[in-house]
């Protein structure tokens, strides 16, 4: 105790620049002459040298560590709610989050809000909101921007690189944008009720990267009547159709194993969509009828029969996979790996897909009910996230488990769908969940999720080639 005391004491005197006692100052420099003695060293480190040598590259050829990588970040074991935000008029209307997105700098998140469940959507006015989470005195009941809508809106997308635009999809047919630094009147395009608009609700829309100039961005919307239709902007506000695609289920390659549902020229309801991250003319859509179907924006096969569109539509699918028991809500493409994908449907099942065969890799079923939305994690190639129609949101690791979560937590009460998920490319531990009460809430990832193992990319190779026709 003594000793300590000195030291602190002269450390702290030293510190404060006052003079020192003789005494401590002899001590001090006791300390510093403090005799080595460096033939022993020397001969120590000799004998031991062939020792330390060979254990060390005994530990460098071993094989005891792989697949463990070291941690320097404090581990957070446990999914938690970090926010639960809510839109009262939204609430007291009683509808229900049926979309959500991250802006482009990942820290704001719109919902929007209509109905997925039975109702009169096409005159109830719905909302889309926004919340920035990292602004001081965030109000989880008080979004930061409310836009009215008069229709029910069913789905929306953030600009992937100006973090004020939203485009979004109403129950009526019609695509609209809106420009949220623009507080008093944010709508600046819309497609308008033409001959071109679609003639059933919108369940998803996307901004694509114009092939001609890499800095615009064209609208994608994709909707029940069968049409995925591409839109450009104009200076008089409006939207304008420049190519579109109809799904007719006499244009669709079936497989010899699957079995066609439909007969003649039938418009096949499209209800997801999702773009390889590999190869931009490639996507996934998911379909009313239970199918998955591979497509491509290259096609030059005329859609029939001819509609009164201002141009002409094509028939985009190449191969179909093996259906669900039920409608396909859902399409996710691997981030990581250029043939696998995800779908889920109203029969409870997500599959796993390799695009090279029709019959799919994995079948699991997450829910007794419907299954709205699945999502691959943008970080850990064997991660991906599921909206349950039970309440629930499922969070799964093939690297632990092909048959069950790895953690799911209640977001809502049983009765209470979650409807959609969105994974924060910016920010990974991040997870928006959206549910048929209105509630949207942020959980939080542990670092189990957002790690990514060193042998990760060599398991999801091995479940890409697994065969099962």
């Amino acid at each position: 105790w003594r000793c300590c005391e000195v030291q602190s004491h002269s450390s702290r005197d030293a510190g404060m620049q006052t003079d020192q006692s003789e005494e401590t100052i002899q001590n001090l420099n006791l300390q510093k002459e403090a005799p080595v003695d460096y033939a022993g060293l020397l001969s120590f480190l000799q004998g031991v040298e062939d020792v330390v040598i060979k254990e060390l590259n005994k530990n460098w050829r071993s094989h005891a560590f792989d697949g463990y990588e070291v941690n320097w970040v404090d581990q957070n074991e446990t999914v938690f709610c970090l926010h639960s935000l809510s839109c009262p008029e939204a609430q007291d209307q009683k509808l229900q989050v049926t979309s959500i997105s991250w802006n482009a700098t990942g820290s704001v998140v719109a919902c929007s809000y209509g109905r997925l469940d039975d109702g009169d959507w096409s005159t109830e006015k719905s909302y889309v909101c926004t919340w920035n989470l990292d602004r001081r005195g965030l109000n989880p009941k008080r979004p930061d921007l409310v836009v009215d809508v008069p229709s029910s809106v069913m789905c929306l997308a953030f600009h992937p690189s100006q973090p004020s635009l939203i485009v979004g999809g109403l129950y009526s047919g019609e695509v609209l944008i809106w420009d949220t630094s623009r507080i008093e009147d944010p709508l600046i395009w819309r497609t308008g009720m033409t001959d071109d608009t679609h003639t059933d609700p919108v369940y998803q829309v996307d901004w694509l990267q114009d092939s001609k100039h890499s800095h615009h961005f064209q609208i994608l919307s994709v909707s029940t009547d069968g049409k995925i239709l591409v839109w450009r902007t104009q200076r008089d506000g409006q939207l304008t159709l420049v190519e579109g695609f109809a799904l007719v289920a006499q244009q669709i390659p079936w497989s010899m194993k699957l079995k066609k549902r439909t007969r003649g020229e039938t418009a096949v309801g499209v209800t997801s969509l999702s773009f390889s991250c590999f190869d931009p003319s490639v996507f996934i859509i998911g379909v009313e009828g239970g199918y998955s179907l591979k497509c491509s924006t290259a096609v030059e096969t005329a859609a029939v029969p001819r509609t009164g569109s201002s141009v002409p539509l094509k028939a985009p699918a190449e191969f179909a996979f093996s259906p669900h028991g039920g409608p396909v809500y859902c399409v996710s493409c691997s981030p990581f790996h250029r043939n696998l994908f995800l779908s889920g449907g109203t029969d409870g099942h997500v599959h796993l897909h390799s695009m090279l065969q029709a019959q799919p890799l994995i079948s699991l079923q997450l829910s007794k009910k419907y299954l709205f939305s699945v999502r691959w994690s943008p970080v850990r190639p064997l991660v991906f996230a599921a909206a349950t129609g039970e309440g629930e949101v499922q969070l799964f690791d093939f690297g632990k488990s092909s048959q069950k979560p790895a953690v799911s937590v209640k977001q809502a009460s049983a009765q209470t769908a979650v409807y959609c998920i969105e994974f924060n490319f910016k920010q990974p531990q991040l997870l928006a969940a959206g549910d048929a009460s209105g509630m949207l809430k942020i959980w939080q990832l542990s670092s189990d999720f957002i790690q990514q193992g060193p042998r990760e990319m060599n398991h999801l190779e091995q479940l890409a080639n697994e065969v099962t026709d």
